[in-house]
């Protein structure tokens, strides 16, 4: 077994619970996990034995892209997709963050972290 990570991915998206945060969008940064047996892509060096960067990417971006309440829906969200491309992966795990979060207080972000 073996993962692949991409880590701080950062997207302007139109998140959160209130209506406003909704309207005016924020930062959002996302980090991603996943765990399978990398063995074959490792002994015969080719992209279609393993997982492509470029395909996690893209399937987070279009999920980014989909408004949502919670941080909890988007990682479940981005989750699913990625196993309907890689249906082989062992695990799957996706940490969002948002940055200065509307919680009355100073914070620098946010995060939740789900695994499936």
């Amino acid at each position: 077994m073996g993962t692949i990570a991409l880590e701080g991915l950062e997207f302007f998206s139109y998140h959160g619970f209130y209506d406003e945060e909704q309207k005016i969008g924020n930062k959002y940064s996302v980090d991603i996990v996943v765990t399978a047996d990398f063995s074959e892509a490792a002994r015969r060096d080719r992209l279609s034995a393993t997982v492509n960067y470029e395909d996690l990417y893209r399937i987070t971006a279009a999920v980014m892209k989909q408004p949502a309440r919670l941080l909890e829906h988007i990682a479940h969200q981005i989750i699913q997709e990625i196993r309907t491309t890689y249906s082989e992966l062992e695990a799957v795990e996706v940490s969002v963050s948002k940055f200065n979060p509307p919680i009355g207080g100073v914070c620098h972000r946010a995060k939740i972290t789900l695994k499936e």
